[in-house]
């Protein structure tokens, strides 16, 4: 494991007008590792994942990427470096099959031209073999090859996060972004997603980062979390020692207690 940091955030803020989203926050995500982002709504924890991808442009601060800057850079660039990842709101083509939705992520890799496809060259036939071949085993490793033909819009929710969650890892990440990933989920599905997380991390040897409100699975899968309350760094450190602190208890993890 590198001693870089995969991905490092140093004094970043976003203001929108005269409201301060995220204000001066810095933490890091160990090369290998799965960290967690948590806080009450409104925290300032997908603003965050905004910054990191280049959706938002950084008011002050930075952030890198294995040492390097790509604080502002266009998303795509911010993608194909090898940062990916999920949203709240599930984003499939709800109108494709499993397959295809895997697929069309697998395409974004293939170097053969215009011309080569519509001629159908040797180069298009290779690709497209190999990216076939690549979208079968990823569903298989993802356990959705017995729903490859189901039409996106018909999986149960919990297969459409881990679709989702497919789709993302066929852009070939260095670091793996999940917002609130199991959001809608019953207890056992969020343990299998649990299981799963650490299952990817090991297996495509990316790095993780999380936002998620179900503190069982950040407490189960994180090696490290970050604690957000009103745009402003809470806390930092190990699960336990986050649990155990008396202002993330106060503002968090006792209003989870209370509902």
């Amino acid at each position: 494991m590198s001693d870089v940091p995969v991905l490092e955030l140093k004094g970043l803020t976003k203001r929108f007008g005269g409201l301060t989203a995220v204000n001066d926050v810095s933490f890091k995500v160990a090369e290998g590792g799965i960290s967690g982002l948590i806080g009450p709504n409104g925290a300032g924890k997908t603003t965050i994942f905004n910054l990191i991808t280049g959706v938002y442009k950084v008011s002050e601060g930075s952030v890198l990427f294995r040492g390097s800057p790509i604080t502002d850079l266009e998303p795509y660039k911010i993608a194909d470096g090898g940062v990916t990842r999920t949203f709240q709101n599930i984003r499939l083509f709800k109108n494709l099959s499993t397959r295809d939705n895997v697929l069309t992520a697998c395409h974004l890799s293939a170097h053969y031209n215009l011309a080569e496809s519509l001629l159908r060259l040797p180069r298009f036939r290779r690709e497209e073999k190999a990216l076939a071949e690549k979208a079968e085993g990823l569903l298989q490793i993802m356990g959705l090859t017995d729903r490859a033909d189901v039409v996106a819009n018909n999986l149960p929710y919990g297969l459409q996060r881990r679709l989702e969650i497919t789709r993302a890892l066929a852009l070939d990440p260095k670091l793996l972004l999940l917002d609130e990933p199991a959001a809608g989920m019953n207890p056992d599905e969020t343990e299998q997603l649990m299981r799963l997380i650490g299952e990817i991390r090991n297996r495509f040897e990316l790095s993780v980062l999380v936002i998620e409100h179900h503190m069982d699975l950040i407490m189960g899968v994180c090696e490290h979390i970050h604690v957000l309350n009103f745009g402003c760094t809470l806390a930092d450190g190990s699960p336990e020692s986050v649990a155990n602190d008396p202002k993330v208890v106060e503002a968090y993890l006792g209003a989870e207690d209370e509902r």
